[in-house]
C-alpha cells in the first residue's frame, strides 16, 4: 500500500515537473515572443495551474513595464536628438549671419576708405578739367607739355574707372537731387522744366555710392522766352507753331 502511494506521487511529482519545465522553457525570455506566452498561459489556464498563469501574468506586466520604460527612454532621446539639431540649425544660422555681417562689413569699411582717397582726390579732377577748357597751346613746346599733361589725366581717369568710379549725368537729364546740386535756374527754350541745361562741376559715383553731387543749372521751361518768340514770328510774318500758345 504505501509502495503504491509512493510510486503515485512520485508520478505526479513528475508530471508537475514536466509541465513547469515546459511552460518555463516556452516564457523563459521575453525574446521567445508574446504570442508564444500568450499560448502557454491559455494552457495553463485550462489545466488550472494558477502558479504558471500568475508567473506568467507578473511576466507580462514586468514586459509592459520595460516596454513602458523603453519608450519612454526612445521619447527621451527623440526630443534630445530634435533639440540637438534645432541648436545646431540656430548655431548654424547665427554663424552664417555672423560671417555675412563681417564681410558686409569688410566691403563698408573698405568702400568707405576707398571712398575717403577717391574724394581728396576729386579736387586733382576738378583742376585737370579747368585746364583742359582754359588752356589753349599754341606753340610746339606748349603742345607737347599739354599732350604730356592729358595723358596723366587719361591715365588717372582709367585708374578711377577701375575703382569703379564713375560720372553722374547731367546735362539732358532730369534733375535729381540726390545726385545733384542746383545753384541755377535758366528759361529755356531748348529743355523743359527741370532739365540739367549746365554743369559746373561734376558729380562722381563709387558703385552706387555718391561721392560727390553734381553742381548744374537747371530749366525753369521756356518762360517769358516763350512769349518772346511767338511775339518776334507774329511780327516777322512767320506762322506759330501748333502747341507754342498752349
Amino acid at each position: 500500500m504505501n509502495n503504491t502511494r509512493s510510486t503515485f506521487k512520485a508520478s505526479l511529482s513528475a508530471q508537475e515537473s514536466a509541465r513547469t519545465e515546459f511552460y518555463q522553457e516556452n516564457v523563459k525570455t521575453p525574446g521567445d515572443g508574446l504570442k508564444a506566452m500568450i499560448t502557454v498561459y491559455k494552457a495553463a489556464l485550462l489545466n488550472g495551474d494558477d502558479g504558471i498563469a500568475s508567473e506568467i501574468e507578473n511576466r507580462i506586466i514586468i514586459l509592459e513595464n520595460e516596454k513602458n520604460r523603453l519608450e519612454k527612454q526612445v521619447l527621451e532621446l527623440s526630443a534630445e536628438i530634435t533639440s540637438g539639431k534645432e541648436k545646431y540649425i540656430r548655431l548654424q544660422a547665427d554663424f552664417d549671419n555672423f560671417r555675412k555681417r563681417s564681410e558686409k562689413e569688410r566691403l563698408t569699411t573698405r568702400s568707405d576708405a576707398q571712398g575717403e582717397v577717391i574724394e581728396s582726390l576729386l579736387p586733382m579732377v576738378d583742376s585737370f578739367e579747368r585746364a583742359k577748357q582754359q588752356v589753349k597751346p599754341e606753340t610746339e613746346k606748349e603742345k607737347k607739355i599739354d599732350t604730356s599733361y592729358q595723358g596723366i589725366y587719361k591715365q588717372f581717369v582709367e585708374i578711377m574707372r577701375s575703382l569703379q568710379v564713375a560720372v553722374v549725368p547731367t546735362v539732358g537729364k532730369p534733375f535729381d537731387p540726390s545726385l545733384h546740386e542746383a545753384i541755377a535756374r535758366e528759361e529755356s527754350l531748348e529743355f523743359k522744366e527741370g532739365i540739367i541745361i549746365q554743369e559746373f562741376r561734376r558729380g562722381f559715383l563709387l558703385g552706387g555710392r555718391l561721392l560727390r553731387p553734381a553742381m548744374v543749372k537747371v530749366s525753369s521751361g521756356p518762360g517769358s522766352k516763350k512769349a518772346t518768340a511767338v511775339a518776334d514770328n507774329k511780327s516777322s510774318g512767320q506762322p506759330t507753331a501748333v502747341g507754342d500758345d498752349q
